[in-house]
């Protein structure tokens, strides 16, 4: 048995220049690893909250001496000679210690340091990558990246409501070439940006971030990028959109404030969307498309587009495994967003990545908009098999460290690497279609 021997904790700072946690765990053969804790801006209600110290002297607040007083002092107590190969275990040691539905006593942050760390460190004792510890069965398919290239909502300062437009090269061969396809596409938007006057500036997760003149401008931007970059739209790239319509949804109606668009209700936001389908047929993918509390307008989402396009929960589900139990039932959406931190445990998240599966969902593993250079959910994404991630720009430090650590995976694995790319895609279109 490999024994939990020590837990260290370190208040660094995220992307975002707020303070974060890394925590080292230490195995009593000496053998240890590190993992460093995300933090995100537009973040859904329910999800597992993470301990801030409120001292309004030290960084604004948003201190994490607390949570760091927390790992290493109650949690190492409650851990310590604990198994580090029982992942799951421990997981939910940490759950009972807690004792709260949220993890809002020991903090999130805390908790989700500790699980990844020793997750890493059994890795590392055992002698393999973090992507094979992670399942039994063998992991050796990459997944297609989703590259945050425009931003808009709680992510910039411009006029777009919309948060995310993204670009996945699911026409490649392999994942290199896919972010090869990606990162041209990226460098060409810049070039389309520049000789238009608009700002070339990138926002929290590296995606550029112009004024606009709506919400419809990303996509066609989008779409003459990829042309003069060399690519087919909607064959070698396809177009992800995440709205973060919760950020932008009162009192039941979606009110488009940052372009002066005026509001609409939730059928109209469905028209909305069913209208840029026919527009923009590359559109493939709708992440949080209706707000997290308007159960009603999700439903009519899916039963309009559900059978048309990948539809993500986000905000609604926040990788918890009952409320997504809970969406599947109710009819909602057909793929899940996967955070490590909105949950807090390897464990959790890792079930429910399986309920997606069980039930036919997709699942993509994504990160957060304050970021490490932590590459975990690099590792994640090879260890679900779904096919699916979304880690950002091809640009800024902490992004590029993901797709950088998936390239390493791929030689690691050889010939025997797969990329999700245009199979998975397909599969997704089919899937949804059933």
């Amino acid at each position: 048995m490999s024994e939990i021997a020590k837990l260290e904790a370190l208040e660094i700072l995220d992307s975002r220049g707020n303070p974060t946690l890394a925590v080292t765990a230490t195995l009593a053969d000496g053998v240890k690893a590190t993992a460093k804790v995300p933090s995100g801006a537009s973040t859904g209600k329910r999800e597992a909250v993470e301990l801030r110290d409120g001292d309004k002297s030290r960084y604004g607040g948003k201190g994490v001496l607390k949570a760091k007083e927390h790992v290493e002092g109650e949690i190492q107590a409650a851990v310590r000679g604990c198994d580090a190969n029982d992942q799951k275990g421990l997981d939910q040691k940490l759950c009972d210690l807690d004792g709260t539905r949220n993890k809002g006593r020991l903090g999130a942050n805390a908790i989700l340091g500790v699980s990844l760390a020793v997750a890493h460190a059994s890795a590392k004792d055992r002698g393999l990558p973090l992507y094979a510890s992670l399942v039994n069965e063998p992991a050796n398919l990459l997944p297609t990246p989703g590259l945050n290239v425009l931003n808009g909502g709680r992510h910039s300062d411009n006029n777009v409501d919309f948060q995310e437009f993204m670009i996945s090269p699911v026409g490649a061969p392999s994942f290199s070439e896919g972010l090869r396809a990606a990162a041209e596409t990226f460098q060409t938007l810049k070039s389309v940006l520049h000789k238009r006057g608009l700002s070339t500036s990138v926002g929290d997760e590296g995606g550029f971030a112009p004024q606009l003149k709506s919400n419809e401008e990303p996509i066609e931007l989008i779409l003459e990028a990829i042309q003069k970059a060399g690519y087919a739209p909607g064959k070698d790239l396809v177009i992800m959109i995440d709205p973060a319509a919760s950020e932008f949804f009162d009192d039941g109606v979606y009110t488009f404030g940052k372009s002066n668009q005026g509001g609409k209700t939730s059928q109209q936001m469905v028209e909305l969307y069913k209208m840029w389908l026919k527009q923009y047929p590359e559109i493939w993918s709708l992440e949080d498309g209706m707000a997290e509390d308007d159960q009603w307008g999700w439903q009519l989402l899916t039963k309009e587009l559900g059978n048309e396009i990948q539809l993500v929960g986000d905000d609604n589900f926040v990788t918890n495994p009952s409320l997504f139990e809970k969406g599947i039932k109710d009819g909602i959406a057909n793929a899940i967003l996967i955070k490590l931190n909105q949950i807090g445990t390897v464990t959790e998240t890792l079930d429910c990545i399986q309920m997606a599966r069980d039930n036919g969902y997709g699942a993509v593993i994504s990160h957060r908009s304050g970021e490490t250079d932590d590459t975990s959910i690099a590792d994640l994404a090879v260890a679900a098999g779904m096919g699916q991630i979304k880690t950002g720009s091809a640009c800024r430090g902490e992004r590029i460290a993901k797709y950088n650590r998936l390239l390493e995976i791929e030689r690691e694995l050889g010939s025997s690497a797969r990329y999700a790319g245009i199979n998975a895609y397909e599969r997704r279109k089919k899937q949804v279609r059933a």
